[in-house]
């Protein structure tokens, strides 16, 4: 094992030439980022799913219940063990034929065992009260993380001059508050790399996992080898636009449509600039080309301009779902259907209510609308959910 971490952590791939890891341990002079201080983001990214549970029950639901956000999840499908059978054993999307052949052994028309499996699968789902839960704690969460990288950055001179990201390298000192800055954010992506298995479940849960596991991966291999100075820069930048997403949902789920509209139309602003244009513009730059100026040649330095160049690729993605949000809210002069809602039924299907061959195996049709279940920001918005 110390052979494997021997050769994984050679110096010659992860520092520049000239610089070893004897330049990186601390003194009693100065103290600088050790690998060892990782062990920290995992008790704490417990400790913070811990605080997280509390939050939800006894600051967020009282403030939604308190707001009026609709408790109940999903009206749930009528019982038959036929049909729970063949959902739960068979396929949860019966095809043309299986609904066929269902409607003739229940005497029940096609349309209505189409709404029974549709209800049922949307009595899988989480309700909107569960939904402004979870946005409201990661609202508050990225609120204040957002809020101490700025008052730690301003006061910091990289912040305005990003070659002071490597001025002084590696004998730039490890302050306390970039070292709980840095601690707290991974602990918090370590915390959302496991809890994404147990929260509401998106469309788009590949690309977050991928993105979670990029960012676990740049904040990991920056502190070990001190280059925190540009990933505190990264951290910030990318905060600032999920504070407005997640206040964006809240409104939504609280069925404030107006102001929902408005945030999102600030987080689009916000996203596109900082993303699409602060974050190419000042962090790709600095890595691309100051850090090579100022340091040389490394492997390294592929590495994690690669796994930058991978976030800027998933910006774009969510950049063009957010523009076509945008588009569908103002050319039609209001929010449609959430492309990525967890909630299924189809407007055309509350029109009216089927007719059974038989009235009294009627099913109900007052099923949950797409707009109460949206799982995206809100009920037109397709953009995703990114961290």
């Amino acid at each position: 094992m110390a052979g494997i971490l021997a050769w994984f952590w050679n110096e010659r791939f992860w520092l520049p030439h000239n610089v070893t890891w004897a330049d990186l341990q601390s003194t009693e002079e100065a103290a600088f980022p050790q690998a060892e201080d990782l062990y920290l983001a995992f008790p704490l990214a417990f400790c913070i799913f811990m605080i997280r549970l509390l939050f939800e029950r006894f600051i967020a639901k009282p403030c939604a219940l308190g707001l009026k956000v609709q408790a109940n999840g999903p009206q749930k499908a009528q019982p038959n063990a036929i049909l729970e059978k063949v959902f739960t054993a068979i396929t949860k999307h019966p095809d043309e034929k299986r609904l066929e052949g269902l409607s003739k052994q229940l005497d029940w028309d096609v349309r209505s065992i189409q709404r029974w499996f549709r209800q049922r699968r949307n009595q899988e789902k989480p309700s909107t009260l569960t939904k402004f839960c979870e946005s409201m704690w990661r609202f508050t969460f990225y609120l204040y993380i957002f809020t101490y990288g700025v008052r730690f950055l301003k006061k910091t001179p990289w912040l305005w001059n990003t070659r002071q990201c490597w001025n002084g390298y590696p004998y730039q000192p490890l302050m306390p508050d970039l070292h709980y800055y840095y601690i707290v954010e991974l602990s918090f992506y370590w915390s959302l790399m496991f809890s994404q298995f147990i929260d509401i479940k998106r469309k788009d849960f590949g690309i977050m996992f991928t993105h979670h596991i990029v960012t676990v991966t740049l904040i990991t291999f920056s502190y070990v080898t001190n280059l925190t100075r540009v990933g505190t820069l990264t951290l910030c930048l990318h905060d600032a636009a999920d504070v407005v997403l997640e206040a964006a949902k809240m409104a939504n789920y609280c069925k404030c449509q107006k102001l929902s509209d408005l945030l999102f139309l600030t987080f689009a602003i916000v996203f596109i600039v900082s993303r699409l244009g602060i974050y190419p513009l000042w962090v790709l730059n600095t890595t691309l080309f100051e850090l090579y100026e100022a340091l040389g040649n490394f492997p390294a330095l592929w590495v994690f301009n690669v796994l930058l160049v991978i976030l800027q690729i998933l910006h774009c993605f969510w950049s063009y779902l957010i523009v076509k949000a945008a588009y569908k809210a103002i050319s039609k002069g209001k929010v449609t259907k959430d492309d990525r809602s967890d909630i299924e039924s189809s407007s055309d299907e509350e029109e009216t209510v089927p007719r059974s061959k038989t009235p009294h195996n009627a099913i109900s049709t007052n099923g949950t609308s797409g707009a109460n279940g949206t799982n995206g920001y809100l009920t037109g918005g397709t953009c995703s959910e990114e961290h």
